[in-house]
């Protein structure tokens, strides 16, 4: 008896919540059913919401186990990019599962250990890795503009240094208007890290001596608390903070 698997992704939460990954499943459930193959449930891997772009996902690591074992024949994938987008680990995961006996199977291609495939397949690799590039190019373009512009749609809350200004007083939109108390914390952080060359451990001891109370009032300030009070910052300076 044949052991058959199928492997599905989404890359995004939206995607996930919108269950476009449950088309994926139907469609490769129907081939596996059309090659006259039982598919267990055990041997369903799903990644719900999780990069293409590396290899960390739970779906992937216990489909990589199972052949690992010798335990599936043929595993069933959408589409290369549904694997991965990267067309190196693309050639990775195939020559890994090739040595352990298992055939990869695609729904939108057809793929044989030659040289001829294995060229189509590398450009359908890069062509995934230069559309997500461009996704990700987009978006962060997209967020510094909105930032540059006062608008605060790219965050959940004002970061350290700016106080929320509601819709209503804020001439018709929201925004973000600097807190001068905070805002010279932040200028002191950024003169320790970047003038003096301190590290985040010497900034969190130099704000406890003076003492500086973080926003939420405690006297005591943590190096996680830092890094997300800078790295925010960064994101939304504007030149009135500086």
């Amino acid at each position: 008896m044949v052991t058959v698997s199928l492997y599905a992704r989404v890359s995004s939460r939206q995607q996930a919540q919108e269950n476009t990954i449950e088309s994926q499943i139907v469609e490769l459930e129907r081939r596996i059913g059309s090659d006259g193959h039982e598919l267990l449930d055990e041997h369903r891997f799903v990644d719900n919401g999780c990069s293409g772009s590396n290899l960390e996902r739970p779906g992937l690591e216990s489909l990589r186990d199972r052949v690992a074992e010798g335990k599936i024949d043929k595993i069933y994938i959408h589409s290369p990019d549904r694997l991965s987008r990267k067309s190196a680990y693309q050639a990775l995961l195939l020559e890994e599962f090739r040595k352990a006996g298992s055939e990869v199977i695609f729904l939108n291609h057809k793929f044989e250990d030659n040289p001829e495939s294995n060229m189509f397949l590398g450009i359908q690799g890069l062509v995934a890795e230069y559309e997500c590039a461009k996704i990700m190019e987009r978006n962060r373009r997209g967020k510094l503009h909105a930032a540059k512009t006062g608008r605060i749609s790219v965050m959940s809350n004002a970061p350290y240094g700016y106080r929320y200004m509601a819709k209503h007083v804020g001439e018709g939109s929201a925004q973000f208007e600097v807190d001068e108390e905070e805002a010279n914390v932040v200028r002191k952080i950024f003169n320790w890290v970047g003038q003096e060359r301190a590290s985040i451990g010497e900034v969190v001891h130099k704000l406890n001596k003076i003492p500086i109370v973080t926003r939420t009032g405690k006297s005591y300030w943590k190096r996680s608390t830092i890094l997300e009070h800078v790295k925010k910052s960064c994101l939304y300076r504007t030149s009135s903070l500086w």
